[in-house]
């Protein structure tokens, strides 16, 4: 999902779901500026531990649902959602300049398709199919509803 991303080391970056951080830590690498949201504070705290360890420090950690992206951030010019759904949360295609990258798994969580998309005018167009997958499922505003969500793992 990141390599689909092709970041060339100048770009901002949305991660909806930051896990233990380490895809974030990748994007880190990859791009000039990350923001992560993650809907578990635990997870979070893990990984905002783990890139501190390794001394990541273009990155920002938030808890929340990721689903209503980052507009005060915005615009970016990656996106990249770690959770399933079957359409593309509207905020987060809003979020992407034009041109801008968005990868997400598409489906109803536990069997999906990993998309490529680019921002061209007003839509979202699909590049291409990256790969079948298994996600969790995204919760939030624009996906599944809140309180559908899981305990905290």
């Amino acid at each position: 999902m990141v390599e689909e991303l092709g970041l060339a080391g100048d770009e901002k970056v949305l991660e909806v779901g930051t896990g233990y951080g380490y895809q974030t830590a990748l994007l880190a690498i990859l791009a000039r500026e990350v923001w992560s949201v993650e809907l578990w504070p635990d997870m979070t705290e893990a990984a905002r531990a783990a890139l501190t360890e390794v001394g990541i420090e273009n990155v920002t950690l938030l808890v929340g649902a990721g689903t209503l992206g980052l507009p005060d951030r915005a615009p970016f010019d990656a996106i990249v959602v770690t959770a399933a759904f079957p359409t593309i949360p509207p905020p987060l295609a809003d979020q992407l300049v034009e041109g801008g990258r968005l990868v997400q798994p598409i489906g109803p969580g536990g069997r999906e398709d990993v998309r490529l998309f680019t921002r061209r005018g007003e839509r979202l167009d699909v590049e291409r199919r990256v790969t079948g997958a298994y996600f969790v499922r995204l919760y939030g505003e624009h996906a599944y509803p809140l309180a559908q969500a899981p305990a905290e793992p």
